[in-house]
């Protein structure tokens, strides 16, 4: 059913019904998942929200746009607090246009001037409209609409500015003739006696709305036992929401922790819930089918990294903090960047403080007895398909994953060109020779490594490998099968990647190599670490 057919049931419904307010698309969802028909989208609130006053201080476009996203997060109709319509009836017909283009079900107009000045904000000094200006944009909207079940609510508000019961049955007469769907009688006043009169002199020559805002401590079999078609609770969701978010605040800035919020805050999966995180997951499976961000990824951080002193005393390497963030979780978000969600992460040392939603983890124990290869062995166990392997200790800058996946073979690494100015000189573990070195006016030649270790002559170094491989599947499976028949050797568990690249060049596999120039940093020691903060 359209969301505009719902509306109109809901108004014209013998049975009372009832609206929740929201002021943006979560509020929306949660109103929804509540269990309500139908969502009022207060102007009040929705400018509350942009901690704007209700004075049309916020424009009709911003209100528009929230209202669309409000829109898409719902499959229940909502009806829109229009204020005066935002204008004339040329401003009235163009909001209902724009309205049904976003699949809002209806809108309520109030018979106030504009720009409106919310009605419990002295509403009996506040003038109010020409009765025939006001008809005038009814009509203009009912013209205007395609969709023969939009709903025009029209809110009278006589009886806020004091001007009596007469006058506002003689202005819901002049609205019903210019055709609304609906009379909205809104008060100000802790008793409904003067809602009840008008509901009674009116006698149902349209469904009624009512607001109470005021006189909340009306029983609702009040209004259902007068025949009132929809009761508004306006602004609720707003109100409850600033006292949960003020008390939160006080308490974080009281305590400086939040070790005692947590169990009083919704979880961050239900925040991914509402998100419909896992939608967009389910959908980057059927339409990245052939793309690049199929990778699984795999980063290998079990070491302890004693070299950084107290840094790792009671934490793993891969979790000191880096400009307010763990490493390991900037490794992550880059990657996530990339759409790249299957990421795998091999623990050792400290490894109960390793723990990241959404993330897979591979034990390595015996972290103190084996060095890379072994927690690779371990971390491929059960990889299908392209994979990246990442070290857990190194920072870089973002171009450099693009720069690995213009790559095409089935092993794959970024070579640093500058290896005279690394950190690393001295340790020379990781430098490599390839067949050609970096040179600007030779970058279209297919650059394949030789031989990486510290037995390369410095003539011959072309570059130091970075820490990061990428390998296309069959390459997957290479690296499995060649790792199950080396850890049958003595050796395996003390044996670096490094030598497993030159295993794999023995054994006539290119590796293909990407020149970048800098953008890394793999921190070893205090040292490396003191240098981040320019990175």
């Amino acid at each position: 059913m359209k969301k505009t057919t719902k509306l109109k049931n809901i108004l014209n419904n013998k049975e009372l019904n009832f609206l929740m307010e929201a002021h943006n698309a979560l509020s929306a969802k949660i109103v929804s998942e509540s269990g309500f028909e139908g969502v009022w989208a207060s102007g009040l609130c929705m400018s509350a929200s942009m901690a704007l006053r209700d004075n049309n201080e916020a424009s009709w476009t911003q209100i528009l746009e929230v209202v669309e996203l409000m829109s898409d997060a719902t499959d229940i109709p909502i009806l829109l607090d229009g204020d005066t319509g935002y204008g004339n009836f040329n401003n009235m017909r163009r909001l209902v246009k724009k309205l049904e283009q976003r699949g809002v079900a209806g809108v309520c107009i109030e018979d106030k001037l504009f720009p409106k000045t919310n009605s419990f904000i002295k509403g009996d000094c506040q003038p109010l409209a020409d009765i025939e200006e006001f008809s005038g944009k009814i009509k203009a909207g009912k013209d205007t609409q395609q969709d023969s079940d939009f709903c025009i609510v029209a809110r009278i508000e006589a009886l806020i500015a004091g001007w009596g019961l007469r006058e506002a049955i003689k202005r819901a007469m002049a609205y019903k003739e210019a055709g609304a769907d609906a009379i909205l009688i809104h008060s100000d006043k802790t008793q409904p006696n003067d809602i009840l009169e008008f509901i009674k002199a009116w006698d149902n020559q349209l469904p009624v709305v009512v607001v109470p805002t005021k006189y909340y401590r009306t029983p609702t079999e009040v209004f259902r036992h007068a025949k009132v078609s929809l009761i508004i609770w306006a602004n609720h969701m707003l109100r409850s929401a600033i006292v949960s978010m003020q008390n939160t605040a006080r308490f974080v800035y009281k305590e400086k922790s939040v070790l005692n919020l947590e169990e009083n805050i919704a979880p961050l999966i239900e925040v991914f819930r509402l998100q419909c995180s896992e939608e967009l997951q389910e959908a980057e499976e059927r339409y990245f089918s052939y793309n690049k961000n199929k990778n699984s990824v795999i980063i290998l951080a079990a070491s302890h990294g004693k070299e950084l002193g107290q840094l790792t005393h009671e934490q793993p390497k891969t979790l000191i903090n880096i400009n307010g963030k763990p490493l390991l979780n900037r490794i992550i978000s880059t990657f996530y960047e990339f759409g790249i969600k299957d990421l795998t992460v091999v623990r050792g040392y400290k490894k109960e403080k390793i723990s990241i939603h959404n993330i897979k983890y591979i034990d390595n124990d015996d972290y103190e007895n084996t060095r890379e290869v072994f927690s690779l062995f371990k971390g491929l166990t059960n990889i299908v398909g392209d994979a990246i392997i990442s070290y857990g200790d190194i920072l870089f800058k973002k171009y450099v994953i693009n720069i690995l996946f213009e790559l095409d073979g089935d092993f794959n690494i970024v070579v640093d060109s500058s290896w005279q100015e690394s950190l690393n000189k001295q340790r020379y573990i990781n430098f490599v020779s390839c067949n050609v070195k970096y040179r600007k006016e030779e970058f279209e030649q297919k650059v394949f490594l030789q031989h990486i270790g510290n037995t390369i002559t410095e003539s011959d170094i072309s570059g130091e490998w970075i820490g990061i491989l990428k390998l296309s599947s069959v390459g997957t499976n290479i690296v499995k099968s060649i790792l199950n028949e080396l850890s049958q050797r003595d050796g395996f568990k003390s044996m670096r990647i490094s030598e497993l690249f030159n295993e794999l060049i023995s054994r006539n596999y290119k590796i293909h190599v990407a020149y970048t120039h800098g953008a890394w940093i793999d921190i070893d020691d205090i040292d490396d670490f003191s240098k981040i903060s320019s990175f």
